[in-house]
């Protein structure tokens, strides 16, 4: 198959391009545990967009949301029928984004794009209006050069992925058939400045929520008071050191070990003169696929119950965060065609590699489906004056392209 005509009409669209995400960042779609409304508004408006330029196959999900005015929170699949149906070729994005954070930080508006330098702008242009725009736009080269792909294509643009994906690809999973064993799936959520990475793994992940409950008193009669951050300090350190016991290496990932590192702490007392008597901290494990989170947390019980009894506390434990999943084989169907797309696009020699964050390639491969994340973008995720490259849209729609044009 010649792919010059479909790679010139991505050449030929980069002002669309801009135009479309200049309209999607226009819709903050976000989650009602960050004040807003869900993706109601942007899915309607994105739906519009694809229906008004040709990509008219198109089924809408709906999963229930009480908290959004419109009591749901939608996903769409866009259909490009191929010459096989045998398995399709999924390229998915999330339609949610963050929440500005402090707006004194921007330049301008962080819901109105801004072009500058061959950069663009705005708060979710990157995260995930990149790759979402990149997958819209590669389909549509199909379509408007009237080229049928070997394979079916499909694009998911879900809801809820910023936010623990409950009403996004977990409900997905839970409520729909819209995948099979053999299809490819490739999310462009995650990846490196020149495109050369690819994520097939994911380090398990373990938010543990520590409590101590001693006895508060004055400061002056320590002897008549048990000092719960005292012990809580003892036993963060000791937590943290379960990584000299959790000690494997594995060179996908960087850092090529696991980490247990104390993060976040609740506020106390008031005063400086008071001996607190709960003290609650917690615990980010991000741990290499070769534990079960299940031993780490054994371990974390047994490290506890011995600062219990050295200090006469008592403490207790919840996961608000527990995740872990297997990793897509280097020879997955995915992997292969993608470092072949990349290769025969760019010229680029991609890699496979493991993450310590998390993205929803977990939740798809803990249901069987093997998964890679990669793209090519400057990681401005969640940050102030959010950007995306404008060469880098193009060059990830023509990889794309690429990929569902294999046969």
């Amino acid at each position: 198959m010649n792919l010059t005509s479909l790679y010139d009409f991505i050449e030929q669209n980069e002002r669309s391009m801009v135009a479309l995400e200049t309209l999607l960042t226009s819709i903050p779609a976000l989650a009602p545990e960050a004040g807003g409304q869900g993706e109601f508004k942007k899915c309607a408006a994105l739906t519009e967009w694809l229906l008004s330029n040709g990509l008219t196959d198109i089924e809408r999900f709906e999963a229930p949301d009480s908290r959004v005015e419109s009591g749901v929170r939608p996903s769409i699949v866009v259909t490009v029928p191929g010459a096989n149906d045998d398995f399709s070729v999924w390229i998915m994005a999330h339609t949610d984004v963050v929440a500005a954070g402090e707006e004194s930080l921007w330049e301008a508006n962080p819901w109105t794009v801004i072009e500058k330098d061959g950069k663009l702008i705005g708060r979710g242009v990157e995260d995930n209006q990149q790759g979402l725009v990149s997958a819209a736009f590669a389909a549509l080269a199909f379509v408007k050069n009237g080229v049928t792909p070997p394979h079916t294509v499909k694009l998911l643009f879900m809801a809820d992925e910023e936010v623990g994906s409950t009403y996004g690809i977990s409900w997905l999973l839970k409520n729909t058939k819209l995948f099979r064993k053999d299809d490819l799936i490739l999310i462009p959520d995650g990846g490196d400045s020149k495109g050369e990475t690819i994520e097939i793994a994911e380090k398990n992940i373990m938010w543990l929520k520590v409590r101590v409950d001693g006895k508060q008193i004055h400061a002056s009669r320590p002897d008549q008071g048990i000092n719960a951050c005292l012990a809580a300090d003892d036993l963060a350190l000791r937590l943290h050191a379960m990584e000299k016991k959790f000690n494997a290496v594995d060179s996908l990932f960087e850092p090529d070990h696991s980490t247990i590192e104390p993060t976040m702490r609740q506020a106390n007392v008031m005063s400086v003169n008071i001996i607190p008597g709960t003290d609650v901290f917690y615990m980010d494990c991000r741990i290499l696929p070769c534990y079960a989170l299940d031993e780490v947390l054994a371990e974390s019980r047994r490290i506890a119950d011995e600062v219990q009894n050295e200090y006469g506390v008592n403490i207790s434990f919840e996961t608000p965060n527990k995740s872990e999943s297997p990793a897509t084989p280097v020879d997955a169907k995915i992997v292969t065609r993608l470092k072949k797309a990349l290769k025969e696009v760019h010229g680029i020699n991609a890699r496979t590699i493991g993450i310590g964050g998390g993205t929803v390639a977990a939740e798809l491969r803990n249901a069987g489906y093997h998964a890679a994340v990669w793209s090519t973008l400057d990681e401005q995720a969640h940050m102030p004056n959010e950007y995306c490259r404008i060469k880098n849209i193009i060059a990830d729609a023509k990889t794309m392209i690429n990929l569902m044009a294999q046969d």
